[in-house]
């Protein structure tokens, strides 16, 4: 099927995204990806954090460049009653609203779910926060990296008795912006028969928690006693699974499945590795493990990645090479995929920027629209309100609207 032939499935569908950095950015941008039109909305000569983060370029943020594209861009002082007063005419024209601030902090604003869902019961009103709306943390600030921390992620991760590193992605405020789209999505979907919209409430230190895959039951089930430790390049509930250094870099095998097993261990120790029944199911493979990764490290280690790899993939044991962001944007799979994008940005040009991994038969999610400078459609935004152009050279006179030296070029 022509992916042409079907408009993108949120196509008519408005959002108003108030938020900034990273979790509601990303969500917001998801949305407009899949067809709704997003005003991002943001405060007059600084805007959105994420405009101050690096990597920078003419002065222009890679970092908000990649969260914001295909947005439009308002800025307006909220502080000033004329200027709360359009966002108040724009969330009442609005199907989703989104904002990342502390519990609280938009309500004293005006811009809170009990106002805007007074003047606009249809609204899904989707707030992200580090500990969410309710329980003693609630007022608490917090970011990715506190989720990542107080989560139980970070202390599985690393070697032994080592200090947990950085995860260097922000795994809490990406997999909360998902969740957000699924809850606002839903929302939206069941708004089609009550005819009302709802506060969805995402904490990022949840939507973690709720990740643990097997810490969580091993401790529940265990009674207590089974408590998900650092064990460095491999998982101890999955032999073997784990990552593996060769003569010349590293890479990942994941043989920890029976059949998998078997094949490897007849390429690694032949004929009687391959028929020690010792290690022909998981329990037997864990308990030991030490003797199965010492056996791998070394084979491992008489090779390149390049000869491991290929001896892996004639007996169809998945691995692959532990590649830096260079390769990976010259890796054929991502660029058949289409995992790469290039925009025309009005400042910098050509710049190429990180795709969506949404793939719909009927419709094509690529956003060629780069991210808005900063209050970029303040005009056309205040004009499609009803403002007239006298009064919208009024509100940029008396700084209601703002807008950055480089729009005035466009």
């Amino acid at each position: 099927m022509n992916k042409a032939t079907q408009a993108l499935p949120l196509t008519g569908i408005r959002v108003i995204d108030y938020s900034h950095f990273l979790a509601g950015p990303y969500l917001s941008r998801c949305l407009a990806a899949m067809g709704a039109e997003v005003i991002k909305v943001e405060r007059p000569t600084t805007g959105d954090a994420g405009r101050q983060h690096a990597y920078f370029i003419n002065g222009q943020s890679g970092y908000f460049l990649q969260q914001n594209m295909g947005k439009q861009g308002l800025c307006i002082n909220l502080k000033d009653p004329r200027g709360l007063a359009m966002m108040h005419k724009l969330t009442d024209t609005a199907d989703v609203f989104v904002e990342n601030y502390r519990p609280g902090a938009l309500k004293k604003l005006g811009l809170g779910y009990e106002e805007l869902s007074r003047r606009n019961p249809g609204l899904v009103y989707c707030s992200v926060s580090a500990y969410g709306h309710t329980g003693p943390d609630a007022h608490r600030a917090g970011f990715g990296l506190i989720a990542e921390a107080k989560s139980g992620i970070m202390a599985m991760v690393g070697e032994p008795g080592q200090t947990p590193p950085l995860l260097r992605v922000s795994l809490g405020d990406m997999y909360t912006g998902i969740h957000g789209v699924a809850a606002v999505c839903s929302a939206l979907l069941g708004r089609v028969k009550s005819g009302r919209g709802q506060h969805i409430d995402l904490s990022l230190y949840d939507c973690l928690v709720s990740m643990h895959d097997y810490a969580v039951q091993c401790y529940t089930l265990s009674g207590g006693k089974e408590i998900a430790q650092q064990t460095g390049h491999d998982m101890p509930q999955s032999t073997l699974y784990g990552v593996f250094t060769a003569s010349d870099g590293h890479l990942v095998i994941a043989a920890q499945v029976d059949d998998a097993w078997k094949r490897f261990a007849l390429v690694v120790g032949g004929e009687a590795l391959a028929a020690d029944t010792r290690f022909h199911n998981a329990d037997g493979r864990n308990q030991n493990r030490v003797e199965i990764l010492a056996l791998a490290k070394a084979w491992v280690a008489a090779r390149t990645v390049a000869e491991c790899l290929a001896a892996l993939d004639t007996i169809d044991v998945p691995s692959a090479k532990v590649q830096n962001i260079e390769e990976v944007l010259n890796d054929p799979q991502i660029q058949a995929r289409g995992m790469v994008i290039e925009q025309e940005h009005p400042v910098l040009g050509k710049i190429r920027l990180p795709n969506l991994p949404f793939n719909f038969s009927g419709c094509d999610t690529t956003v060629t629209v780069p991210a808005p400078l900063m209050g970029q459609h303040n005009r056309s935004i205040a004009s499609d309100l009803g403002y007239s152009a006298d009064d919208i050279d009024a509100l940029l006179s008396d700084g209601v609207l703002y807008a950055e030296d480089a729009v005035s070029q466009l």
